[in-house]
């Protein structure tokens, strides 16, 4: 079994990993996938290995919360002011309210654009953060589900990761599903198998305001994993992956599916119909937190875009001490 540092790596640079497998196929649909690469579809990194504003966010997000367990101020807003950072390697506009330099600014790649999230920059331009109590809009997209995993290693991982994801997305439907990611892969990151902790954090959705949704597309997730018939008309059942809800479900099928094997997971996650980063991101994330560094291949885990800093921001948060 591996530790929970192996598991954070590989929760992380699996993120990664799936981000840029299916960051080449975003927007295409899966007859022109199996067109352009094959009836098996994009299949390892030898398309790309660049990451999105997925994985750059993602990094974001560890980055902010490290900040704010270092000085002891609020989480969230420290994670607010890690993206006002995100924003200006994005936009080239320093917002008030963050420093501009330090930390993921030292790294140029940061400051490639990988088309970021509308929803994401609209929020941040506005110099308002999102709450849950004070929502910014009312998107449902899957722009703060994608960048929550580090939330997984602190306490009510399920709140955090609610908080975080609303910093941008205003609708429950864009917020809880990044809530119940964090909580799914706490989940793992202690030990639970992968289908007790789908079912636990579908039972414990039960419980939330606003998270029918959410519940009834991780049913959908399991009930077709149990069919076993893994393929990409499978996947379209449960969406394309472009709101919270259904990413979340896309990544959760998938891993399901092959919970024994990360590649196999992460090529069901990313050729299909829709947003095929995040879903694969967000797969990639559960696959590794799942099975640890060690189930990923090592060419693809030392092939990725930034590999050596996702994985010294992950045995940071491996270093937390657990309450």
């Amino acid at each position: 079994m591996p530790g929970r540092k192996s598991r954070m790596i590989g929760c992380l640079l699996g993120g990664a990993i799936g981000d840029a497998m299916g960051y080449p196929v975003e927007f295409m649909r899966y007859s022109d996938i199996a067109r352009r690469f094959g009836g098996a579809g994009v299949r390892d990194l030898s398309v790309s290995n660049l990451i999105s504003d997925d994985t750059q966010m993602t990094l974001f997000t560890a980055e902010g919360l490290l900040n704010g367990l270092k000085t002891g101020k609020s989480l969230t807003k420290s994670v607010y002011r890690s993206y006002l950072r995100w924003y200006y390697t994005q936009s080239k506009s320093k917002m008030p309210g963050a420093k501009y330099e330090g930390g993921l600014l030292n790294e140029a790649e940061f400051f490639a654009n990988r088309a970021p999230g509308s929803t994401c920059l609209s929020s941040l331009s506005s110099g308002i953060m999102g709450t849950l109590a004070d929502p910014i809009n009312n998107s449902r997209g899957c722009g703060g589900v994608m960048r929550v995993a580090p939330c997984a290693v602190f306490p009510d991982a399920f709140t955090l990761g609610c908080r975080v994801a609303a910093i941008t997305h205003g609708h429950p439907g864009g917020y809880i599903p990044a809530g119940a990611l964090a909580a799914l892969l706490q989940k793992l990151y202690y030990g639970q198998s992968l289908p007790d902790a789908v079912e636990d954090v579908i039972a414990e959705l039960g419980e939330v305001e606003g998270a029918e949704s959410t519940q009834e597309a991780l049913r959908h997730a399991v009930a077709l994993a149990e069919e076993g018939r893994p393929c990409a008309p499978t996947v379209h059942e449960l969406g394309e992956g472009w709101v919270g809800e259904e990413a979340l479900a896309i990544a959760v099928y998938s891993a399901l599916s092959f919970p024994t094997d990360f590649p196999q997971a992460l090529r069901l996650a990313v050729n299909h119909d829709g947003d095929s980063d995040s879903t694969g991101a967000i797969c990639g994330n559960i696959m590794g937190m799942l099975l640890g560094a060690g189930a990923i291949p090592v060419e693809w885990r030392d092939g990725v875009e930034l590999c050596n800093v996702i994985r010294a921001y992950a045995v940071r948060l491996s270093t937390i001490p657990q309450e």
